[in-house]
């Protein structure tokens, strides 16, 4: 057992055998005279020796408990009774393995909760000149930090070669002394990698290494070591560039600038330009010819550039058609491509005479007969049969043109169609589907006349409904007519005076024409309706001497109903007037005019009015301030054109309820005129006692006197916060008219004073509150570290206040 423990142990026991004594007379602590704390903060009176370890808040001591030092035995740090006797440096208790490298900053890299905190060593490693990364990141530090001397945690040199120096002088492929590698090992071996034999050399600074340089062997081509290598082509593919025989490049006298032809993927792909080079771009068949199909006897210059210097033999063979015997041009283009020299197409189109239609399939020695020469262009030079054999119609005994496009397209000679729209007589109606020959009956030579009546005179003179001579009709028969047919017939009556609408245009023309057409007709209603304004009763025209005007109320639908436009005159009817009866107002007939103001009409229902009395209360005969058109009631007094707009509360008010004396007496229009007793009687608060201002709308509203709100926002101190909630007399207890601070301090002194974790006094904490309370809430609180010279951030942002400043918070701590 621990010999201070039996010690502590031996002192507890003489301590309770002398309690007598003790409980007589004030006892020395054995824990030091400076150890400020009760017994009974660690003790208990059920068991002295067992002291619980949730007993003794440690963080009163200016030396919180957290990571592992939590989880240890008090008698791990104090290892006597005197338990002011220990230091509070990481050092006093742990040995520095660092042999004072780094200082006594043992909390840069450690931490109470693990001493071996990886990331933060990471997190150290990346503020040095060596960050740890890739391989590097999972080496121990024994693996860098161990040398001949020992450990060594500074002064190291950051260089590859410090460490790898073996690496370099062992590897064989390439080996690195022979080729006078660089030491700078980075060039090639990245930090990122696992291996020293993952090695990347950057070939783009000298040789980009593209398509099948890619994935060769360094020693393939560095075969006499790694300096001075050749950059041209050449120089490594000489052998290729002898022994190439299609073509020889040796014969040809090829260039030695091998990327002229061949790319970096292999020596059998080549792209050799031959516009570029030649001028002549290889097209069609072209492209797959071989060279020396071209380039006879290996030629490479002075070669014919056009078709038939190749072609002459293929030109001089064809045979159908023969290119010698129809002398033809030596443009081979016109007809062949760079395809084949068949199938050929000639481009007819290009001539002075494009194929369409048949001609397009017609063989080309149907039409050129005597060879391809002087082949006439006009139609009847080759249908000229075809003119001669027509009967329908005969072509030569009616002598027509030899323009044969006038009728026929090159689709066939049949069907033909004469375009008799480009004639002065276009066809339209029923003479598109007439035969020709029933209008052309002297042949096509004849002119006929333009005009219906020439061809339709029959039809003219034996129409008898109506008849047409003996109304002396005019001979232009389109009036009626049109080319669609004789009959039906339509006069456009909207062309004359008298345009047909409503019932007008279903009446039988005879019914109006009764004298003939030839008769000039009135154009007004009254002519023809003069019996129906004698007959009509309901109401007597003739009595009430009615205009004879009848359009004012009739309309060409019919007699009846009729109509009277009450909107064209000074009373326009709206609302229930639409719907009076016209003799309910006109009792005295239609000519005596009427009063257009409501009152001459309503003056009974005026006078007669008692909620409220229309006489008494003196109103205004102006009916319509509160009446419609749409009945007398119910009635509607537009408040808002007043100067006291009715609004919540006010508008279902019945208005007796304030007018107690009549609608003539003017009323006030601020609230405490009408509310002075609401006012007097409030008592939370007590309005009269408080001096509150009779501006009512400062707390209440047109809907309700209650609940009222006072606006605070619209004071010096707007409420936030736990503010909002806060009952009004907690903060004016000495009533509203006594001004209050709006500084925290003076409401929250009692809170500042009586404030332990920690002590506001003894810290001599400022009385500006909000630096770390909020409206919210006196806890929790909450310091803006930020804003001083030392930010928190990573550990210390969960780190106990107390722990930093363990002599108070006015003493000024470093910040390294």
């Amino acid at each position: 057992m621990n010999k201070t423990f039996l010690l502590f142990k031996a002192f507890l026991l003489l301590l309770l055998s002398t309690t007598t004594l003790f409980s007589q007379q004030s006892v020395k602590s054995p824990h030091g005279d400076n150890l400020n704390f009760a017994c009974e903060t660690c003790h208990t009176e059920a068991d002295w020796h067992n002291v619980p370890s949730w007993k003794f808040n440690h963080d009163q001591t200016g030396y919180p408990l957290v990571g592992d030092h939590s989880t240890l035995k008090c008698f791990a740090c104090h290892t006597d009774l005197h338990f002011n006797r220990v230091g509070i440096a990481c050092m006093d208790c742990h040995t520095d393995i660092h042999k004072g490298e780094f200082g006594n900053r043992c909390e840069d890299c450690h931490n109470a909760v693990n001493w071996e905190n990886r990331q933060e060593i990471f997190d150290q490693h990346f503020q040095t000149d060596f960050p740890l990364i890739g391989v590097h990141a999972n080496l121990d530090c024994e693996s860098c930090h161990i040398n001949e001397q020992g450990r060594q945690f500074v002064n190291l040199s950051v260089e590859c070669q410090s460490c790898h120096l073996t690496d370099y002088m062992n590897t064989l492929s390439p080996s690195h002394q022979k080729a006078q590698f660089d030491l700078n090992c980075q060039n090639c071996h990245l930090a990122n990698v696992s291996t020293w034999d993952r090695a990347v050399f950057e070939h783009s600074q000298t040789f980009p290494l593209t398509g099948g340089h890619a994935g060769i062997e360094c020693a393939d081509c560095h075969t006499n070591g790694f300096g001075g290598t050749a950059t041209d082509c050449y120089s490594c593919h000489r052998t290729e560039y002898e022994q190439s025989s299609e073509p020889n490049h040796l014969l040809f006298g090829f260039p030695t600038v091998c990327e002229n032809c061949h790319d970096g993927i292999s020596w059998e792909r080549s792209s050799f330009d031959h516009f570029a080079e030649s001028g002549f771009a290889l097209e069609g068949a072209h492209k797959t010819a071989l060279c020396v199909d071209c380039h006879v006897n290996n030629q490479l210059s002075g070669l014919e550039r056009e078709c038939f210097g190749c072609h002459v033999q293929d030109f001089n063979t064809t045979e159908d058609p023969d290119h010698v015997a129809n002398n033809f041009d030596h443009n081979c283009e016109s007809c062949h491509n760079q395809n084949a020299w068949e199938p050929a197409d000639f481009d007819h189109n290009q001539t002075d005479f494009p194929l369409t239609g048949a001609h397009r399939t017609t063989l080309c020695a149907d039409c050129h007969t005597d060879g391809y020469t002087n082949t006439p262009a006009d139609c009847w030079s080759c249908h000229e049969n075809d003119f001669n054999t027509t009967e329908d119609p005969n072509h030569v005994v009616n002598n027509f043109d030899h323009a044969c496009e006038t009728c026929h397209s090159t689709n066939a000679w049949e069907p033909a169609e004469f375009d008799h729209n480009q004639t002065e007589f276009p066809l339209t109606g029923a003479h598109i589907t007439a035969n020709c020959a029933d209008c052309h009956t002297q042949g096509y030579q004849v002119a006929l006349a333009l005009d219906c009546y020439s061809c339709h005179e029959s039809d003219f003179n034996s129409t008898q409904e109506p008849n047409h001579q003996v109304n002396n009709f005019d001979h232009n028969c389109e009036t009626c007519h049109s080319t669609s047919a004789w009959e039906p017939a339509n006069f456009d009556h909207a062309a004359t005076d008298f345009p047909l609408t409503g019932a007008h245009m279903t009446t039988n023309c005879a019914d109006c024409h009764v004298s003939g057409y030839t008769v000039q007709l009135p154009t007004d209603c009254w002519s023809c309706h003069d019996n129906d304004f004698n007959l009509t009763q309901d109401p007597n025209h003739v009595n009430n001497n009615f205009d004879h005007d009848c359009t004012q109320c009739h309309n060409t639908s019919a007699w009846e109903p009729a109509n009277f436009d009450h909107s064209a005159t000074e009373f326009p009817l709206t609302g229930a007037h639409m719907t009076t009866n016209c003799a309910d107002c006109h009792t005295q007939g239609y000519q005596v005019q009427l009063a257009t103001d409501c009152y001459s009409c309503h003056d009974n229902d005026f006078n007669s009015a008692q909620d409220p009395n229309h006489v008494n209360n003196n109103f205004d005969h102006n009916c319509e301030t509160c009446h419609s058109t749409s009945a007398w009631e119910p009635a509607n007094f537009d408040h808002s054109a007043t100067e006291f707009p009715l609004t919540g509360a006010h508008m279902t008010t019945n208005c007796v309820d304030c007018h107690t004396q009549g609608y003539q007496v003017q009323l006030a229009t601020d609230c405490y005129s009408c509310h002075d007793n609401d006012f007097n009687s409030a008592q939370d608060p007590n309005h009269v006692s408080n001096n509150f201002d009779h501006d009512c709308m400062q707390c209440h509203s047109t809907s309700a006197w209650e609940p009222a709100n006072f606006d605070h926002s619209a004071t010096e101190f707007p409420l936030t916060g736990a503010h909002q909630t806060v009952n009004c007399a907690t903060c004016h207890t000495q009533g509203y008219q006594v001004q209050l601070s709006i500084d925290c301090y003076s409401c929250h002194e009692n809170d500042f004073n009586s404030a332990q974790d920690p002590n506001h006094v003894t810290n001599n904490f400022d009385h500006n509150c909000e630096t770390c309370h909020s409206t919210s809430a006196w806890e929790p609180a909450n310091f803006d570290h930020s804003a001083t010279e030392f930010p928190l951030t990573g550990a210390h942002q969960t780190v106990n206040c107390a722990s930093c400043h363990t002599q108070g918070y006015q003493v000024q701590l470093p910040n390294d």
